[in-house]
């Protein structure tokens, strides 16, 4: 009974999302009990994909709505009412319903005319566009859901959208007839770095791991983004490409990103932008003072939004000193249009700039060199746990994060800040310095000086006596010296981080 657009979606494959599928299967195939999954993410990260495709190769029957983007109801219950017909009766025609209420009975209707041992998934897709304030539709699956659907052991009804805060607000966390109905939750990430090298890979485009890793640090692993990606062109070329021509998909499509996922866009592009200035986190009481917004529940819904949506990261500074949550953007694509994409636009506003070659020479210039830096930081960060596997720490207790000591205006003392730091519970920490080049880094007498200082601070400011272990995380990895033998203990390299 798969429609023709699920048969298609048979032949393609999913790539990544093994925690998902793990879900996904455990609900579809172990449970005895109807079961109510929320798929969420930000636009474009592949969650239709993931549900289609699944369930078109495991499910009997899959019933489809995807909300139409501003349809009047009647719109949107003509698309039901074509999708019923496909799904259930082989296309017959069927008189259209006037509310939701009827649309959903006759839904109901089909469902006890199957067998009861065929998995039958219901899939809401956009699920924001189909309830609408007047439609009336959340509060009609609210009761089908309780009244009907949760007693067929077989069904699964699975709600999709891309606006995190209206899932969270009404699916989530609401306090209404689905409070606590939701079974599982997959809030859907984009891809690491091995899972982009596996999906370019497919698309037939063999980049090593130096030219992914720069085509990552622009775009992240946004599915869509890295469709743009072609065949036999460098990652410069291709950023030049996607990123800052007129025509690229990426050039116009940050303040889109924002719109369709927000009622209120400005307030979070406002909360984006003053996160964005500063790399290494930004307290919520700074976040305040820039944003002008006032704290309280309104403030922590919005981060909260942004967080589940993979924008941006909350995080506990490992210094003592510091109290509370600190937020930093996550997003690359983000972090790259605000730095590149966004200037650049509004140079060529004042004066007839070539986009032909833009990034192609923007990255021989040392701006480019102090982006990549902190660029590959906040790469290093999301793959903490590949670093820690690496380390063969992953069945220690640890806790991961960035130290830094900041001294009073004035003072004498010195500052220090390291990049990564895995404070381990069998009493040592291992301090890590990322260092990105395009060639092998090479450790000097300076470098080493450099790491006697940080680590001094570091044992002053946080008393530890731990066993101090140092890493160093270079892309390209190092050039042996006596320097390198005599401190750094481990390495690790780019290969590693996929």
């Amino acid at each position: 009974m798969l429609t023709n657009a699920a048969v298609n979606y048979m032949s393609e494959p999913i790539i990544g999302r093994e925690k998902e599928i793990a879900i996904l299967e455990s609900k579809l195939l172990f449970s005895p009990f109807a079961e109510f999954i929320a798929v969420y993410g930000r636009r474009r990260v592949g969650k239709t994909y993931l549900i289609k495709q699944f369930f078109s190769e495991h499910a009997d029957i899959l019933f489809e709505q995807t909300g139409l983007n501003n349809g009047t109801m009647q719109e949107q219950l003509k698309i039901f009412t074509q999708s019923l017909s496909n799904t259930f009766y082989k296309g017959a025609k069927m008189a259209l319903p006037e509310m939701w209420l009827d649309a959903l009975q006759q839904l109901t209707l089909a469902i006890d005319n199957t067998h009861e041992n065929e998995h039958i998934v219901l899939f809401f897709d956009e699920l924001p566009w189909l309830a609408t304030r007047k439609s009336r539709f959340l509060e009609t699956l609210e009761y089908f859901w309780n009244i009907h659907w949760t007693n067929r052991k077989k069904l699964i009804l699975v709600v999709c959208g891309s606006a995190a805060s209206w899932m969270l607000e009404n699916i989530i966390y609401t306090k209404g007839g689905l409070h606590n109905r939701i079974t599982a939750r997959i809030p859907l990430q984009p891809f690491n770095l091995r899972e982009t090298k596996e999906y370019l890979r497919y698309l037939g485009i063999n980049l090593n791991h130096q030219q992914i890793l720069q085509i990552y640090m622009a775009i992240g692993g946004i599915p869509h983004y890295l469709k743009e990606v072609s065949k036999g062109l460098s990652a410069a070329q291709n950023i030049n490409m996607i990123c800052f021509q007129k025509g690229g998909l990426l050039f116009d499509e940050f303040d889109m990103l924002f719109h369709s996922l927000y009622e209120e866009p400005e307030t979070y592009l406002n909360i984006i932008r003053a996160i964005a200035k500063k790399p290494k986190g930004i307290s919520r009481k700074e976040l305040i003072k820039a944003t002008k917004i006032t704290e309280g529940g309104r403030l922590t819904a919005k981060l909260r939004s942004l967080e589940e949506a993979g924008f941006i990261g909350g995080f506990l500074p490992l210094n003592k000193g510091k109290r509370g949550v600190y937020y930093r953007i996550i997003d690359e694509y983000v972090l790259f249009y605000l730095t590149w994409i966004e200037p650049f636009k509004e140079v060529t506003k004042r004066a007839i700039i070539s986009d032909a070659h833009y990034w192609e020479l923007a990255i021989k210039k040392p701006a480019w060199q102090t982006w990549t830096g902190q660029t590959f930081e906040a790469v290093c960060f999301k793959h903490a746990d590949k670093i820690r596997r690496k380390l063969d720490i992953e069945h220690i207790g640890v806790i991961c994060g960035d130290w830094q000591y900041q001294p009073e205006k004035n003072s004498k003392e010195s500052g220090a800040q390291i990049d990564l730091v895995f404070d381990r519970e069998d009493g040592c920490v291992m301090l890590c310095e990322i260092k990105y080049s395009d060639k092998p880094y090479t450790v000097t007498k300076e470098f080493i000086e450099q790491l006697k200082r940080k680590e001094a601070v570091y044992r002053e400011k946080t008393k530890s006596k731990k066993q101090i272990f140092w890493v160093l995380i270079a892309a390209n990895g190092v050039s042996e010296n006596q320097y390198l033998k005599d401190t750094i203990h481990h390495v690790i390299t780019l290969e590693d981080l996929f």
